[in-house]
C-alpha cells in the first residue's frame, strides 16, 4: 500500500523469520494554544485560553496515523485473509528470493497457528490508506 506501518526506532523482534513484532508505548498528548512568553495580542482583553485536545494511545499507532481495522469479526475471515496475504507474500518471495519460500511456508504456519491462538486479545491496524 505504501504506507509506513513502523518505523526503525521502535524496539521490534524477528519472529521465526516471518514477522515482526513491534513494541510501542502507551502514551497520553496534550495539543493546546502556543503560549509565546510576553506576547499579548489583545492588551485590552483577556486572554481566555481555548481549550486543549488530549490523545492517548500506543506511540506507534499515533505517530503513524494507523487506523483500526474492524474487518474481522471471527478466525474464520482472518484465516480467509491471511491465507490470501500468505499467497500474495509467496509469490513476491518466489520472484525476489526463492531460498527464502520453505523458511516462509514452515514458520508462518507456526506463527498463523499462534496468532489465532490469541485472536480475540488481538486489535488491528491499517495505514492511513485503509487498505486491511
Amino acid at each position: 500500500t505504501g504506507d509506513e506501518m513502523f518505523a526503525d526506532t521502535y524496539k521490534m523482534k524477528l519472529v521465526d523469520e516471518v514477522i515482526y513484532e513491534v513494541y510501542g508505548k502507551l502514551v497520553t498528548r496534550s495539543h493546546g494554544e502556543i503560549n509565546i512568553e510576553g506576547f499579548n495580542p489583545s492588551a485590552e482583553e483577556a486572554d481566555e485560553g481555548t481549550d486543549s485536545a488530549v490523545e492517548s494511545g500506543v506511540d506507534v499507532v499515533l505517530n503513524h496515523h494507523l487506523q483500526e481495522c474492524f474487518a474481522f469479526g471471527d478466525k474464520k475471515s482472518f484465516t480467509l485473509y491471511l491465507k490470501d496475504y500468505m499467497k500474495k507474500v509467496l509469490a513476491k518471495l518466489e520472484e525476489n528470493a526463492p531460498d527464502q519460500v520453505d523458511v516462509f511456508k514452515t514458520n508462518m504456519n507456526k506463527v498463523m497457528k499462534e496468532i489465532l491462538g490469541r485472536f480475540k486479545d488481538l486489535q488491528f491496524y491499517t495505514g492511513e490508506s485503509m487498505d486491511c
